[in-house]
């Protein structure tokens, strides 16, 4: 079942709950929580609403819905199925008791004790072969077809060609906003030049004609 499951805030990428599992190579496992991150960065309230990410021997499943993306890690052969009715379960629930915080949630981990139901109905998904997983699996799964999956890399690619193309606007907002400043000064010294010798003439006439009326 699910080695890892991650409940986040979509707007700014914000963990609000979570549940891992005890792995021997703590690494691999640090690796999967890297790629965790980095795929709900490149969420947004227009991405996929439900998406299967594949990453070696083990697949990535989301349900974007709410302005909270639910994550969950399961080994490749695990039944994609199952792997979205266990995260829709998480959705349910958690939208049922915390909805209306999630906006106001101002630190990681804010629901921490959301990991109780996590845990509870992981437990119900472990053995893929029990009788209501069989019959569970068997239901609708034309719409779980329809489900997109995609590689790791083609995912992330994508988040660092959306990160660049910000970099990109942001340098471009910095640089026109240097240039408005520019081209206010020039425009500042091309007026000065231009009436600046006529003020002067007009500062000669009126100084002589003061110092030969009122002197």
């Amino acid at each position: 079942m699910a080695k890892m499951t991650l409940l986040s805030r979509v707007s700014d990428g914000l963990p609000l709950a979570a549940s891992m599992e005890d792995e021997k190579d703590h690494r691999e496992l640090d690796s999967y929580k890297a790629q965790a991150k980095k795929i709900i960065k490149t969420l947004s309230g227009a991405s996929a609403g439900k998406m299967s990410i594949e990453s070696g021997g083990s697949t990535f499943h989301y349900v974007n819905q709410d302005g909270v993306c639910y994550l969950c890690l399961t080994e490749k052969a695990y039944p994609k199925r199952l792997a979205f009715l266990y995260l829709d379960e998480l959705q349910k629930e958690f939208n049922l008791k915390f909805r209306d915080e999630v906006d106001a949630a101002s630190r990681p981990y804010a629901f921490i004790k959301f990991d109780t139901y996590i845990q509870k109905t992981k437990k119900l998904y472990v053995d893929t072969r029990t009788q209501r997983n069989l019959s569970k699996m068997n239901d609708d799964l034309a719409d779980v077809q329809k489900i997109m999956t995609q590689n790791i890399q083609e995912v992330l690619g994508r988040g660092q060609r959306l990160e660049t193309t910000m970099g990109k606007s942001e340098r471009l907002l910095e640089a026109s906003g240097k240039y408005a400043s520019n081209a206010k000064y020039l425009n500042t010294q091309a007026l000065i030049r231009k009436y600046a010798p006529i003020a002067f003439v007009f500062l000669l006439i009126f100084g002589g004609l003061w110092w030969r009326f009122f002197r």
